[in-house]
């Protein structure tokens, strides 16, 4: 080192020096890594393939499904409480994906804290079994244990959102005083879609 460099080293405080140190470490050690790393040789050979890439999975083994937009979903959950708040009915209105995920939840304003919950239940019910829940109320005479089915509520309410017979999306509604207008309005949620 030459007698200005040594100079300034002593006038340093340890704690100085060690970190002025250890910043030459690394940039000199990053300019060797990134020397070798340039000089790689190359044999013409293509390069070997990452992990990630080895590892895909065939096309023939996956499928795909189709979802609600976060838009279409609240186009579709902002119709069905207007339907219901034109009515004068106080609800709450969940809208799921196919895999029974909220994709956005609105709750009227005076609607019952009940509603939150039976409102994704309803959604979730109506798209496990692409079919309103009105319609799969009435299978419980013949399947009562249907209702034990976690996560579930069959009271009329909810509908399934279909996109070439499959589906897509549930949209529950609960809070009216009947499951024949929370559906209704769930309803008014498939039609906006639609227009």
């Amino acid at each position: 080192m030459n007698t200005s460099v040594k100079a300034s080293m002593k006038s340093m405080s340890t704690r100085t020096r060690v970190l002025t140190g250890a910043a030459v470490l690394v940039a000199v050690g990053g300019g060797a890594f990134g020397a070798v790393a340039v000089a790689a040789p190359s044999d013409g050979k293509p390069a070997d393939k990452p992990a990630a890439a080895a590892n895909d999975t065939r096309g023939q083994d996956l499928f795909t499904t189709q979802h609600l937009t976060v838009g279409a979903a609240t186009k579709a959950a902002e119709a069905a409480l207007d339907a219901a708040t034109k009515a004068g009915q106080k609800v709450t209105v969940a809208v799921v994906d196919r895999n029974g995920n909220t994709i956005v939840q609105l709750r009227g304003d005076g609607a019952g804290p009940q509603s939150f919950e039976s409102a994704q239940r309803k959604a979730f019910t109506a798209v496990s079994w692409n079919a309103p829940t009105s319609v799969l109320a009435g299978r419980l005479a013949q399947a009562p244990n249907l209702k034990d089915i976690p996560g579930t509520l069959f009271l009329a309410g909810g509908a399934p959102v279909q996109a070439k017979g499959a589906p897509v999306a549930g949209i529950g509604v609960a809070g009216a005083p009947s499951g024949d207008l929370d559906e209704q309005f769930a309803q008014a949620g498939i039609a906006a879609l639609n227009g």
